[in-house]
């Protein structure tokens, strides 16, 4: 994989602000008169700059707490900042908004166009957020660089390997310039080397000041973040500092 080359963002609010903030956060989903509490009363803090592995198995609480903080889901109980901003007190408009001011998403099925280029498939957000065309091609293009794919401006999705797409949803999630980047199990889809390389990536990226939270179930995985939170039955059952 090419090397990186990224400017160390700025940061605006000092190195200790904190990007995510989740008190008591609980989430219970109703279907009819039964209940579920998916999350029973979560606190969670993550700083500006770090990288965040949030592991649990199948049932534990870990996609409903990915959801709540991608501003995919509201909370039912409880608090959550986004960079400062309250989201509970957003509709849904705003929460779209959000979306594609503050967060990055990077996904396990990638979620490319497959009629689009890779760099038209990266101005997408940019096109939601109505910046003008000519600087959406140049940011593009800037972020398709940044992840190693300048050679593969012009291909479509079909055209690339599968560490290639995700790749390319990399460079989609970082052309808005967000404050955090999420990514949900980015290499669920992807053999051995392929799945080296996008982590070799997300590493980069933290070096150059990102902020990363990485959803997983393999502590393999997971062990390329610098600290590990896991969740069971809704719970934050250990927070720990990765020493690698």
């Amino acid at each position: 994989m090419a090397e990186l080359v990224l400017e160390r963002l700025p940061d605006e609010a000092g190195a200790a602000e904190n990007v995510i903030e989740l008190a008591g956060a609980r989430k219970t989903y109703r279907t009819g008169s039964i209940e579920f509490e998916a999350l029973r009363g979560v606190d969670l803090a993550i700083r500006t700059g770090e990288y965040v592995a949030i592991m649990g198995p199948s049932g534990s609480g870990k996609s409903t707490l990915m959801n709540i903080v991608g501003c995919l889901d509201v909370l039912t109980a409880g608090e959550y900042r986004l960079a400062g901003e309250d989201v509970g007190e957003l509709d849904e408009v705003e929460l779209a908004d959000v979306r594609n001011r503050r967060l990055g998403f990077v996904f396990q099925q990638f979620h490319l166009l497959p009629s689009l280029t890779a760099w038209r498939n990266v101005e997408l957000p940019l096109i939601y957020g109505r910046v003008p065309a000519a600087e959406r091609r140049e940011r593009a293009v800037a972020a398709l660089e940044r992840v190693g794919l300048g050679d593969k401006l012009d291909n479509r999705p079909g055209e690339l390997s599968g560490g290639q797409q995700q790749r390319v949803a990399v460079a989609r999630a970082l052309v808005g310039e967000p404050a955090l980047i999420l990514a949900d199990e980015p290499t669920g889809n992807l053999d051995s080397r392929s799945t080296e390389d996008v982590l070799a990536l997300f590493d980069e990226l933290h070096v150059q000041g990102r902020t990363i939270v990485l959803i997983t179930h393999e502590l393999e995985v997971a062990e390329h973040a610098r600290r590990i939170v896991t969740v069971r039955d809704g719970l934050i059952q250990s927070d720990e500092v990765n020493p690698r």
